[in-house]
C-alpha cells in the first residue's frame, strides 16, 4: 500500500497543475491532473470563486491562459471584487492571459433546444471559440448550474452533465473547475448529484461550528491518482494570498481549547 502512494505522489510534477492556492497543493501531491476536471462545492461564503480565481491567477503566473466563466457576477463586478484582495485582473487581460466571459445571453438560448446533443455541441464551440484564441490552458465556471437551464427532467439533466464534462475534457483539453453551491447544513456535493461522479476531484469547502467557534473548512473528499486522507483542514481568506490552508481542524481546535482552559483556572 505505501509503494502505490509513494508512485503516486511522484508522479512527474509536469502531469500536475498547481493551484496557487497556499497550503492546498501539498495536500494534493502537488496540484490538479492536467487536463481533467474538478469540482469546488461549498456552501454561501465559503470562497468558492476565491479559489477559482487564484487558480486562473497562477496559471499566468506560469504562463497558461486561462477562460473564467461567472454567472453570479457581471465581468466588471468581477474585477472589481478581486481588487478588495489585491488582485489586478485587468493587466492579464490585457495581455490576452485571462479571458471574463459573460455568456449568459448565449446559453440562455442555447438550452431552449430540443436535442441534447445539440445543446452541448453548441457550448463546447462557443468555449472552444474562445480557449482556442487565447491558447487557454485553464479554464473556470462559476456555477456549474446555470448551464442547465430550467431542470424538467433530473435524469435528462444528469446524461446532460455527463456529457457536457466529456466534451469539456476531449475537446477543450483545459484543466478545468466546476464549482458548485450546496444548500447549508447538508452533507451533499453538488446540485445534481452527478457532478461529483464526473469529475477528478471534489475539493469541499464548508462552515463548522465547534466549541462556540465558527471554522472556515477545506477537505478533499475525491482526487484520482492521488494520495490524499479525509482531514479537514482550517483555511482563511486574508489579502493578497486568497485562500490560506493554516493545518488541521482537531489541532487548531484542540490549541485553542486547551488555551481557553488555561486562561480560566
Amino acid at each position: 500500500m505505501t509503494s502505490k502512494f509513494n508512485d503516486l505522489q511522484s508522479m512527474p510534477q509536469g502531469l500536475r497543475v498547481p493551484t496557487g492556492v497556499k497550503g492546498l497543493d501539498p495536500l494534493i501531491s502537488g496540484g490538479l491532473l492536467r487536463g481533467k476536471t474538478y469540482l469546488v462545492a461549498g456552501e454561501t461564503g465559503t470562497g468558492k470563486t476565491i479559489l477559482s480565481l487564484r487558480f486562473l491567477l497562477e496559471g499566468v503566473k506560469e504562463g497558461e491562459p486561462g477562460v473564467y466563466i461567472p454567472f453570479d457576477e457581471t465581468i466588471q463586478g468581477t474585477i472589481d471584487g478581486a481588487l478588495t484582495l489585491g488582485w489586478d485582473l485587468d493587466e492579464p487581460i490585457r495581455r490576452n492571459m485571462l479571458r471574463i466571459l459573460d455568456v449568459r445571453p448565449f446559453f440562455a438560448e442555447v438550452v431552449r433546444e430540443k436535442f441534447m446533443a445539440e445543446i452541448v455541441k453548441k457550448i463546447i464551440g462557443e468555449l472552444k471559440r474562445h480557449v482556442d484564441q487565447i491558447h487557454a490552458k485553464r479554464l473556470v465556471i462559476d456555477p456549474v448550474a446555470p448551464l442547465m437551464g430550467e431542470v424538467v427532467d433530473l435524469s435528462w439533466t444528469r446524461d446532460y452533465i455527463r456529457g457536457f464534462v466529456t466534451a469539456v475534457e476531449n475537446f477543450l483539453g483545459c484543466t478545468t473547475i466546476i464549482t458548485s453551491e450546496v444548500p447549508t447544513g447538508t452533507g451533499t456535493l453538488s446540485r445534481f448529484g452527478v457532478e461529483e461522479f464526473l469529475s477528478s476531484g471534489i475539493i469541499k469547502l464548508s462552515i463548522l461550528n465547534l466549541n462556540h467557534r465558527s471554522f472556515r473548512t477545506i477537505q478533499i473528499r475525491k482526487m484520482r491518482w492521488t494520495w490524499t486522507d479525509l482531514e479537514q483542514y482550517v483555511y482563511e481568506i486574508r489579502p493578497p494570498d486568497g485562500i490560506v490552508v493554516i493545518g488541521p481542524l482537531h489541532k487548531i481546535a484542540n490549541t485553542l481549547h486547551e488555551s481557553s482552559e488555561k486562561r480560566l483556572s
